[in-house]
């Protein structure tokens, strides 16, 4: 089993950054890719970017988080972070990470271990 824990959410103003991170702890050697979705109030989660835990790989979800949101890893630390600028009031909602142990590639986007989230909340 791996355990996941999201951290650094807030309330932040229109513009501003965010850093958040996801602190993996258990098996954690058997961690493929770890994924970051958001999921806006009264909506469903949708995918935000996911790295690959053994070399950096690298997956965005279209025009709306590429060149605004950037995911990286602390391989020593076991952490995830996912660095948030030019934040936009439809940014808002909560924030999962999720680990793939089962190897089904970072493309397919399929994640079966998830946090219990963190709440993010951009101001107009």
């Amino acid at each position: 089993q791996v355990q996941l824990v999201e951290s650094g959410g807030g309330l932040v103003q229109a513009g501003g950054s965010l850093r958040l991170s996801c602190a993996a702890s258990g098996r954690t050697y058997s961690i493929y890719s770890v994924g970051w979705f958001h999921q806006a109030p009264g909506k469903e989660r949708e995918f935000v970017a996911a790295i690959s835990w053994s070399d950096g790989y690298t997956d965005y979800a279209a025009d709306s988080v590429e060149g605004r949101f950037t995911v990286s890893r602390d391989y020593v630390k076991y952490t995830v972070y996912l660095q948030m600028s030019s934040l936009k009031v439809e940014d808002t909602g909560v924030y999962y990470c999720a680990a793939d142990t089962f190897g089904r590639g970072i493309v397919s986007r399929q994640f079966d271990s998830w946090g219990q989230g963190t709440q993010v909340t951009v101001s107009s």
